[in-house]
This record gives C-alpha cells, structure tokens and sequence, in this order.
C-alpha cells in the first residue's frame, strides 16, 4: 500500500460519473498500455504510470484531473508525481475500475 499523499482529494463513484457526463473532470488512467486496452472506464484517457509526465496532461478550461488506475494505489503516486512537477493535480478516484466495475458499471475495451 502506498503511504497518503498530503492534502490529496479523493471522488466517490458518483462524483466521478457526474464528471464524465458533465464533462467537469478529466479522468487520466495511470494503469499500463495493456491494462487499458482490456477495459477501462468510458471517457478514460491513458497516461501509463511507468512513462508519466504530468505536463502531457491537457485539461479543457475549468476540468479537474482525476486519477484512476485498477485499486486506487497507483493513482497516489501520480498524484505525488505531479505534486513534485508543480502541477495541481491532487484528485483521484480510489475505487478506481475494481469499484466501477464491482458496481456494475460499463467499461469499454480498445
């Protein structure tokens, strides 16, 4: 388990759906190339962890960064990564897709 990242923010379920469907949040999956492919949350962009760089994140105006990865684990530290970078990411999902999914939410494939 990975040690909290200070002043983190974490989404519920529910937030995080809101956010897809209004468009308020930018959801950055941090899980590998291959992890994404077999599924992953509708509306998910990917940005591994083993190759993250915060500053290829491009959120639209007034969207928050939100984290998600499998568990929750390694959203921490891209939250801890960009923290360092300078970048105001602190938000993450820490169901992730084992909640979404337990949930019997949709995810897509691809």
């Amino acid at each position: 388990m990975s040690a909290p990242v200070a002043g983190h923010h974490d989404l519920s379920l529910d937030e995080v759906k809101q956010g897809l469907v209004d468009n308020s949040i930018l959801l950055v999956d941090v899980r590998e190339p291959h992890e994404f492919e077999a599924a992953h949350i509708p509306g998910a962009v990917s940005l591994p962890l083993s190759r993250f760089d915060p500053a290829e994140i491009a959120p639209l105006p007034g969207q928050k960064v939100v984290f998600s990865c499998r568990s929750g684990s390694r959203t921490l530290k891209a939250i801890a990564a960009s923290l360092a970078a300078g970048f105001p990411y602190d938000t993450h999902y820490p169901g992730s897709l084992l909640e979404w999914v337990g949930a019997g939410e949709p995810v897509e494939a691809g």
